[in-house]
């Protein structure tokens, strides 16, 4: 069986929210104010994550990635990641902040792990504290240098631009990826914050990092899925590592989606912006059938929105930020 919804588009890739915690409070993320977290029953066990792994893959997924929060902050995660790959699961990654990775690359490999994203939204120590709220800087570096040396090479090297925190930093983020051999990925600003101070003018257009980047180092454009969300590029003095620009605010890839997510608590999201959440937790503790919840995940999919509307007049963000829904 596969997936598909009304616009023709094959759902294959699955994000897991494992945890709305997160050791980190970045600025564009996570209010710096107390939050309170889910009560541990109102996540997913390790057993219902277990049987949802086996619907959907069943369904035809094929790429899982693993999310939060910080996925590496609650334990049991290299079990899960054993159980997907058991289940056959073809592309199986995880994004991270990289504060307790250093420690757990063996064993997430070994459990299959195989691509790793890892957040870094500066290079400058004291801008990462402001940035995330922590002084874990150095160990972030040494997180990257784990995985780089463990098996995961090539790394992805996420970083969130916003204006007046970090845009400064473009060039030094290239000549990190040319020096360290890395994927650095520049993403657009999203309205997901939890402050609620998104604007346009703090977002960093990803026209704007490949003009700069280009201006220093000329780039060739490396052939991509349509389904998937970055624009690679190489150098072209053929020094290692490459760009990847992820603009979902100015160059949308909604027509090609192919994600769907799943919320630490259960729901079922069809869009990173979808003002609805599907509750699937509530099928799981209704005890029902795995050919009900197939019939009910089938029937949500087909619904998945066409795009997001953040440019459309009466763009309204989603009530949970990104944080509670998972990257």
């Amino acid at each position: 069986m596969s997936l598909h919804d009304k616009f023709g588009r094959q759902i294959k890739d699955l994000r897991i929210s494992f945890t709305d915690r997160c050791n980190f409070r970045c600025v564009y993320c996570r209010s710096a104010d107390p939050e309170n977290y889910r009560d541990h029953d109102e996540i997913l066990s390790w057993g219902e994550l277990q049987r949802l792994a086996r619907i959907f893959v069943g369904l035809g997924i094929t790429k899982v990635r693993i999310t939060g929060g910080e996925p590496l902050v609650r334990d049991g995660v290299e079990n899960f990641l054993s159980c997907l790959s058991t289940l056959g699961v073809q592309d199986l990654s995880m994004t991270t902040n990289g504060h307790l990775l250093a420690d757990r690359c063996q064993r997430l490999i070994a459990a299959g792990l195989r691509r790793i994203n890892i957040s870094l939204d500066s290079l400058d120590p004291v801008k990462f504290e402001k940035i995330t709220r922590t002084r874990s800087y150095d160990t972030v570096m040494r997180g990257i240098e784990a995985a780089q040396s463990c098996g995961l090479a090539p790394v992805k090297i996420n970083a969130v631009l916003v204006r007046g925190f970090n845009e400064d930093e473009v060039e030094a983020f290239a000549a990190f990826a040319r020096e360290r051999g890395v994927i650095m990925r520049f993403i657009e600003f999203m309205p997901l914050d939890a402050d609620r101070h998104w604007s346009r003018e703090l977002m960093v257009p990803a026209k704007e990092v490949y003009d700069r980047i280009r201006a220093q180092w000329p780039l060739e454009p490396i052939p991509h899925e349509k389904s998937e969300t970055a624009r690679k590029y190489r150098f072209a003095d053929g020094a290692p590592g490459e760009i990847g620009l992820i603009a979902p605010v100015t160059q949308a890839f909604c027509g090609h989606c192919s994600r769907i997510r799943l919320t630490a608590d259960g729901k079922l999201r069809t869009c990173l912006f979808s003002k609805e959440d599907r509750d699937l937790r509530a099928l799981l503790r209704a005890q029902s059938s795995d050919e009900a919840i197939v019939d009910w995940i089938g029937s949500v999919v087909m619904e998945k929105e066409e795009g997001h509307r953040i440019n459309e007049p009466g763009f309204v963000p989603p009530s949970r930020t990104m944080v509670f829904i998972g990257g």
